[in-house]
């Protein structure tokens, strides 16, 4: 490592605002991987394995981000969004606790509680962590501060299973109740080391929560970077949809393999994410967000065709492999793009319209795969994602010569 690059890791890592925001998600990590996996395994063991209360838990994780995300950026606009990520974690921490206390004198099914208002809390938090960034942290290191934060959810995507059903297993669902709750304590303790909040000495105008979700509507209608980010969002979503529920049969029909060996393409792809933080990061120095993130998603083509036309199981691994190791760069390249791009009063919002739009259109096409797999060949489909992503690509080509030059590449010139 050179010495500017220790100066640069150096200088993000005195960033009190990054460390605060690392340590805090590190417990929130702990706290939603023992929740999802331990609640996912309890009521597999209490119904037998039926498959509507099973998928009711993607329900309740899945459904306030439809619900709620966009409502939550427009209240994380109107709050202080430390107070507001501190009580989001108290609040989550003190449903876990009543869950628990019901398990005890109540029905089991108690339990979709505890996963559906942390679920709803987080849509309040996240976006007030996104204020937090673009607040406190100077825009020469965002990206890299992004880059870190990434590799931190890469690595529970490996770790979270295994510590989730591991806790379960050994420990009983009223233990991992109350480590879920411990979890979200710690990280509103971690919290209070955030500078205070600032109170603007300026009176805010008098509007409606209506009024400032139509600003927001309108905010990013009228600002041609994330009009166009919102265009790739909805390309790679309708993308990703159509392949994600088809693993199965790319181990079943394309490699003729057992179901199982499905974990295997699973670990590929989280083991190749958890690496692809460390090149997010070295990219990240040199690269603008728009290209950071057309070359996730280039990788994400070219892995979706050779899984697609691949039948040798070595060689459709080394493409998860590979799609995994530059992921990372889509979700850097998108929320420093967001951050460059969007006023500290309309993050909570620009943030709000953004996630919905990618989960619906990929549910979307989710919906639609089944019956495009019983009507022509996964190979089509796998080519036909591909494409997506190319045409998300192509909707960020005006911006490629608009993007905030990395700190590095002014020091270069």
């Amino acid at each position: 490592m050179s010495s500017d690059e220790k100066l640069s890791m150096g200088s993000l890592f005195q960033n009190k605002v990054i460390r605060t925001i690392l340590l805090s998600v590190f417990f929130l990590q702990i706290g939603i991987w023992v929740r999802n996996y331990s609640i996912l395994l309890y009521v597999i063991e209490k119904t037998d394995g039926n498959p509507i209360a099973v998928s009711m838990i993607s329900v309740a994780e899945y459904a306030p981000i439809f619900l709620f995300s966009f409502i939550g950026g427009t209240f994380a606009d109107r709050w202080r969004p430390k107070k507001t990520m501190i009580w989001c974690d108290l609040l989550s921490a003190l449903s876990v606790f009543i869950v628990l206390l019901t398990l005890f004198f109540g029905s089991w099914k108690v339990i979709f509680f505890a996963t559906l208002f942390s679920s709803i809390l987080s849509q309040f938090s996240q976006p007030s962590g996104m204020k937090l960034f673009k607040l406190h942290v100077p825009e020469r290191l965002v990206q890299m501060g992004m880059s870190v934060y990434q590799t931190v959810f890469a690595l529970f995507m490996i770790l979270g299973p295994v510590i989730g059903t591991f806790v379960y297993q050994e420990f009983g669902i009223l233990a991992a109740i109350a480590i879920m709750g411990v979890a979200f304590l710690l990280s509103a303790a971690a919290l209070l080391l955030l500078p205070a909040d600032q109170v603007s000495s300026e009176s805010r105008p008098a509007t409606t929560l209506v009024q400032e979700m139509k600003a927001g509507f309108r905010y990013v209608w009228s600002s041609k970077p994330l009009t166009l980010l919102g265009a790739c969002f909805a390309a790679a979503g309708l993308g990703v949809g159509l392949t994600q529920p088809l693993g199965v049969f790319i181990i079943t029909e394309r490699l003729g393999l057992p179901k199982e060996n499905l974990q295997w393409l699973m670990a590929a792809f989280g083991i190749g994410m958890v690496l692809g933080g460390g090149v997010a990061l070295a990219l990240s120095r040199k690269a603008t967000p728009q290209i950071l993130l057309s070359i996730g998603m280039a990788a994400s083509a070219i892995g979706f065709v050779g899984i697609g036309w691949s039948t040798v199981f070595g060689v459709t691994l080394a493409f998860e492999f590979f799609a995994g190791l530059l992921m990372p760069c889509i979700h850097i390249g998108i929320n420093t793009m967001i951050l460059q791009n969007t006023e500290e009063s309309f993050i909570g919002r620009v943030n709000g319209i953004m996630n919905p739009l990618f989960i619906g259109t990929t549910v979307i096409s989710m919906s639609l795969s089944g019956w495009l797999k019983s009507n022509i060949s996964i190979t089509l489909i796998f080519e036909a994602a591909a494409i997506l992503m190319i045409i998300g690509i192509l909707t960020m080509v005006p911006l490629f010569k608009k993007g905030a030059v990395p700190q590095e590449v002014q020091k270069e010139s």
